[in-house]
C-alpha cells in the first residue's frame, strides 16, 4: 500500500475542489464547530488532518487562533492557495512539533480515518500531550469495524485503506490518554451530500491539574 502522504499529495487538487465547501451542507457540524469555538475561547487550536483548511477557515472566521495541520504537502499547498490568511504546516498528528501543554484547543474531522485502533490510541496520547490542562478536542469519525479498502479516488488510481471506528473502543482511546469525554453524537450521513456512514462526534477535555471546571 502507498503511503499515506503520497496518497494525498496525489488527490490533493481534486479532493480540494470537492470538500473545502463541504460544511455549507453540514448544519449538525457547523453548530458543534461554533460551540468549539466558544468553549476554547482566545486559545490558541490546531485543526489536524486539516486537508485543504475548510473546518480552520470555519473556526477562523469565528475568532478562534487556529493553525491547520496535514500530512501531505501538496494539500497544505492547496490550503494555502484558498487561505492565504491562516496559518499551515507539514505535520504528523502522531508527532506534533508543540511543546507539551501548548495549546488550547484541537479539531480532528475525520483524521483517524486511516489510523489503526493502536494508532488512535498513540494519537490520543499526543494530543494529550500538547493540550494544555483544561483544553479540549473535538474528533469525529466513521463509526463501525470495517476496513474499506479503495483503488480508484477522485479519478485517481490508488491504493489506500479506509478505518472505520467503534464510538467505544475511540472513547477508551482518549480517557486512557486523560481525556475526559465531556459530549458525544451520533449522526447517520446524508447520501445526497456525503457518504451515508454512521458519524460520531466526541467532545474531551483534558483534566485541569487544580480540580478546576
Amino acid at each position: 500500500m502507498r503511503p499515506l502522504k503520497e496518497f494525498y499529495d496525489q488527490v490533493a487538487r481534486e479532493y480540494a475542489e470537492r470538500f473545502v465547501g463541504e460544511l455549507a451542507d453540514k448544519p449538525l457540524d457547523r453548530g458543534l464547530l461554533d460551540g468549539f469555538a466558544a468553549l476554547v475561547g482566545g486559545g490558541r487550536v490546531l485543526d489536524v488532518g486539516t486537508g485543504p483548511g475548510q473546518i480552520a477557515a470555519y473556526l477562523a472566521q469565528r475568532g478562534v487562533d487556529v493553525e491547520g495541520v496535514d500530512l501531505s504537502p501538496a494539500m497544505i499547498a492547496q490550503a494555502r492557495e484558498r487561505f492565504p490568511e491562516l496559518a499551515f504546516r507539514v505535520g504528523d498528528m502522531l508527532a506534533l512539533a508543540d511543546i507539551d501543554a501548548s495549546i488550547a484547543g484541537m479539531t480532528a474531522f475525520y483524521a483517524i480515518v486511516h489510523l489503526t485502533p493502536d494508532q488512535v490510541e498513540a494519537a490520543a496520547r499526543e494530543w494529550a500531550r500538547v493540550l494544555a490542562p483544561g483544553g479540549r478536542v473535538l474528533v469525529s469519525f466513521h463509526v463501525g469495524t470495517e476496513r474499506v479498502h479503495v483503488d480508484e479516488f477522485l479519478g485517481h488510481a490508488v491504493d489506500v485503506d479506509f478505518q472505520f471506528h467503534p464510538r467505544e473502543q475511540v472513547e477508551v482511546a482518549l480517557e486512557r490518554a486523560g481525556l475526559a469525554i465531556e459530549a458525544r453524537l451520533e449522526r447517520r450521513g446524508d447520501a445526497a451530500v456525503e457518504h451515508p456512514s454512521l458519524r460520531a462526534y466526541l467532545l474531551a477535555r483534558k483534566n485541569p491539574v487544580d480540580g478546576s471546571v
